[in-house]
This record gives C-alpha cells, sequence and structure tokens, in this order.
C-alpha cells in the first residue's frame, strides 16, 4: 500500500513538472517568436537613409527614360564583385562622394547623366548606407532587370518607357500612374537641379527653383496631359500654398512617417477623375536650401532667399520630414 502511494504520488509530481515544463518553454518560445517580429519588422538604418538620401536622384520606381541617376543595384553591382569585402566597399563609397569628379566606374553613367554634385553627407550616414547595400538585395527597376537578362548589346541605352498602369486593380493602376507622374515630372526638376548647383552652387540652385520650377511644372502638366502641382503648409513661394484638402493630407503624412509607417500614394475618385497625393520629404542635400540658416543655410544662400522669396517658410526642416506633396488630378480615361 504504501509503495502504490508513493508511486501515485510521484506520478503526480512529473505530471506537473511536465506541465510546468511545457508551459515555460511555450512561453520561451513565444518571446522568441514575439522578439523576432520585433527584430523583423525594424528598418535597417542604412535602408532608411538609402531611401531617404539616394531616391531622389536614383529612384528605382522610375522609368529609365526618367531615370535622373543610375539605379543603386546599379552602382552595387559594378562596385562590388566576388573579392570586394564590405571594408573595400564602404571606403570606395566615401571616397567617391566626397569626390564625386573621380573617374566613375559604371560605363557611359558620366556621358548620359553627367557627374554627381558634391553634397557633403556625414561619413557616418555613408557608411550605413554601405554596410546595408553590401549586405542586402537591392530593389530593382524592371527595366533593369530587363536589361540584366538581355544578351542585345546597347540594351543599357534602351529607353523603353515602364508602363505604370500595366496591372492591379483600378485604384492600384491609378495610384502608380500618379506616380509616374510626379517621378518624371521629378527627374526633370532634379535634373535642371542638379545642373544648376554643378554650375553655381546652392545659390545657382535657388534661383533655378525661382524661375524655372513653376513653368517646368506646368509644362510637365501639359506632356503628362494631368494638373501637376507640388504644395507645402510651409511654402516658399506663395503659388505653391496648399488648401483644406491637401493639408489634410500633408497632416496626415507627417504623422505616417514621424511613426515609422510606410506610406502608400492617397488616391481618391470622383465621377471620372483621380485625385493623386504622395509626400515630398527632405534629406541631407534639400537642408542647404531648406534647413536652419547659418547652420546648414549658408549666409549667402539665405541672402539670396531673402531676395528672392521675402514671405518665404520653407526653412527650419531636418531630414526625413514632410516639405509637401506632390497633388496630381487626371482623368480615368487618360491614357
Amino acid at each position: 500500500m504504501r509503495n502504490r502511494f508513493l508511486f501515485i504520488i510521484s506520478t503526480v509530481l512529473l505530471t506537473i513538472g511536465c506541465k510546468d515544463f511545457k508551459a515555460s518553454k511555450e512561453g520561451t518560445d513565444k518571446a522568441s517568436s514575439e522578439k523576432e517580429a520585433l527584430e523583423a519588422n525594424v528598418v535597417h538604418p542604412g535602408k532608411r537613409l538609402l531611401v531617404q538620401e539616394c531616391y531622389m536622384c536614383h529612384n528605382p520606381k522610375a522609368s529609365e527614360a526618367h531615370m535622373i541617376a543610375p539605379p543603386m543595384a546599379m552602382v552595387k553591382m559594378h562596385y562590388i564583385d566576388s573579392g570586394t569585402t564590405k571594408e573595400q566597399f564602404t571606403e570606395a563609397l566615401v571616397h567617391w562622394l566626397n569626390d564625386p569628379e573621380q573617374e566613375y566606374k559604371i560605363p557611359n553613367a558620366v556621358e548620359r547623366f553627367g557627374s554627381m554634385p558634391y553634397i557633403p553627407y556625414p561619413e557616418k550616414i555613408i557608411e550605413q548606407i554601405a554596410h546595408y547595400m553590401y549586405d542586402h538585395e537591392l530593389d530593382r527597376p524592371d527595366w533593369f532587370v530587363d536589361y540584366l537578362e538581355s544578351d542585345e548589346p546597347g540594351a543599357e541605352n534602351s529607353l523603353e518607357k515602364y508602363d505604370y498602369t500595366a496591372t492591379g486593380n483600378a485604384e492600384k493602376r491609378y495610384a502608380n500612374k500618379g506616380l509616374g507622374h510626379a517621378l518624371a515630372t521629378k527627374a526633370q526638376l532634379g535634373s535642371d537641379l542638379m545642373k544648376a548647383i554643378k554650375e553655381k552652387g546652392t545659390q545657382g540652385a535657388v534661383e533655378f527653383c525661382n524661375v524655372g520650377a513653376i513653368p517646368l511644372t506646368d509644362s510637365m502638366s501639359v506632356m503628362q496631359n494631368a494638373i501637376i502641382k507640388r504644395v507645402s503648409d510651409k511654402p516658399r513661394n506663395p503659388q505653391n500654398e496648399a488648401n483644406t484638402k491637401e493639408l489634410e493630407h500633408i497632416n496626415f503624412f507627417k504623422e505616417q512617417i514621424a511613426s515609422g509607417n510606410s506610406v502608400e500614394p492617397i488616391v481618391e475618385l470622383h465621377n471620372n477623375e483621380v485625385n493623386f497625393y504622395y509626400p515630398i520629404t527632405t534629406n541631407t542635400m534639400c537642408l542647404q536650401c531648406h534647413g536652419n540658416p547659418n547652420e546648414q543655410i549658408e549666409s549667402e544662400t539665405m541672402t539670396v532667399l531673402k531676395s528672392l522669396y521675402p514671405k518665404d517658410k520653407a526653412i527650419g526642416y531636418g531630414t526625413n520630414e514632410v516639405r509637401g506633396i506632390w497633388s496630381i488630378n487626371f482623368g480615368t480615361n487618360d491614357q
């Protein structure tokens, strides 16, 4: 009887112990899974900086015809081979960005796009971008994928335009079409802006924007068969002041970016018209004209700004802040 009693007690204790162990293991597994999920959702700082600092010119969503600089996937392809270490790639990228006039490793890039203007990026930013580029696959434009798979000589010079309206549901098609209009206009503005910076420095960029930015946007509106505007809650030019609806969208995009959320275009359909909205954010280069006076904005540039824009509100920004939005209207039946 005594042995039987001891056996029952041992069995109960063993069962409880197993349940406790199982519960503990499940708790550990759950905590581990939650940690992995959290880590998976954390954006690599180099990726955030790549999008923020580089995609103004190297945007992988732009069509080949509207690129104003090679895609970063192409930069990586020409700077990294099987024997290149992360340290060597980082050093090469730092060296090149500190002296963009040096020999470029991408064939025909300077001839097609021109040399990149010098931008005073802190070395730490370049290092983080380089580390992300080295360790991760980069977004590739559709035309670049086709180019890599093509055996035809001269494929890199093809100017076939990516069809932004080909796939997806109606709202997605209109979002892609609006983004196409924005990127095409941004490419032309960016190209002229880079030219002005290289020829006359930051003051030249301010002068170009004062004389040419709105006429160029109007010209792109005619070419794209759309009404294309860049508007802001803190405009430099009063003609770029946002209306009530646009201010609502600006505030929404500010909340999304401040929270670290991914940002998608806003598409509003009304009868046979589409209203498209997408944020314009700042990077290091923007701060030369839109940062803080006597810090990022040099005194000579500030003098030009005060002269050309006596009612200027577009200063005091930091990086990755919403400076305004693209506000684009086009018809649902436009081709």
